[in-house]
């Protein structure tokens, strides 16, 4: 690790993170916590190793989330696959393999961004990931059909519709996917942290608010990363350059889904802050005789 004296060059703004600068800033943190920081440390550099901290270690467990399954790498792993999703004219296979890969990066980042303050058995994330994918191809695909044996439809219409077909199937696939996955909760409850940040005790009601705030947060992201690259692609195709430059579709295409998903995770996320706060008095009543703070805190997860 390196030595104190190397913070004040502490740089800000990487883009990429190392084993040794994670560890730089960890024990920067660890310095402020224990009152021993090194002259000339800035708010910014303290601010930005708390960043690289939570964007890469779990809160609960303290260890590391594999880079694809991290909120930081969920544009430029899960950008492919929402362009597989959009991509016109699907076959029946192509629908199930789309949703499939959806739903399989999906859970994985559900799991390594769930509340661990309680073990979470492994059949818990089998169960949820087999509801979500069953889910998702069953809505996806059944809506293609119904859309194919729609007459009253022109075959432009028809391959106009179904490029919005994927949001609901996303939608109510990634909902599926956070209550199978997490429903234990709902059972045994959540810890809730005092400010201090120790254990008050463990609340179902607070396990209740965070299951419902990850499920909004899971059909607000991809509202705008399924609806509108359709219908920013639906006018473009319109201009003459498209009909005689038939390769630049999948480009734009590609670029429009990179946009729309770089608007959609940060508006998204922002909804509810993952350490979010409840009054004690919306809690039960032992955790209201546990603490004198008005206001305890809880991983709701992301």
């Amino acid at each position: 690790m390196s030595d104190c004296a190397e913070y004040p060059n502490f740089k800000l703004g990487e883009s990429r993170f190392d084993q040794r600068r994670l560890k730089e800033c960890i024990a920067l943190l660890e310095h402020f916590k224990n009152g021993t920081l090194p002259p000339g440390i800035t708010n910014a550099q303290l601010w930005e190793a708390q960043k690289v901290k939570q964007a890469i270690i779990h809160p609960d467990t303290g260890e590391k989330i594999p880079m694809p399954f991290r909120m930081s790498g969920y544009v430029p792993f899960g950008t492919p696959v929402v362009i597989g999703l959009l991509l016109p004219n699907q076959t029946l296979a192509s629908t199930i393999f789309w949703q499939w890969l959806n739903q399989s990066h999906n859970a994985c980042v559900n799991y390594c961004n769930r509340n661990a303050t309680k073990p979470t058995p492994v059949s818990t994330f089998v169960q949820g990931y087999m509801g979500a994918v069953s889910s998702a191809v069953t809505i996806a695909v059944g809506l293609n059909i119904l859309i194919q044996r729609a007459e009253r439809f022109s075959p432009a219409t028809r391959v106009l519709i179904q490029r919005f077909v994927p949001f609901p199937a996303v939608a109510t696939a990634n909902v599926c996917n956070v209550l199978l996955m997490r429903h234990s909760e709902l059972a045994e409850g959540i810890s809730v942290l005092d400010d201090s940040g120790n254990v008050v005790g463990t609340s179902r009601l607070a396990a209740r608010h965070a299951l419902l705030e990850t499920a909004v947060t899971r059909v607000v992201l991809p509202m705008p990363i399924l609806v509108l690259p359709p219908m920013v692609m639906a006018l473009l195709e319109r201009l003459p350059v498209f009909p005689k430059r038939r390769h630049l579709v999948l480009p734009v295409h590609s670029l429009v889904c990179l946009s729309a998903f770089s608007l959609a995770l940060p508006l998204a996320i922002s909804l509810f802050p993952q350490n979010s706060q409840i009054a004690v008095s919306r809690l039960e009543p032992e955790i209201a005789a546990a603490t004198k703070c008005p206001v305890v805190t809880y991983n709701k997860g992301l």
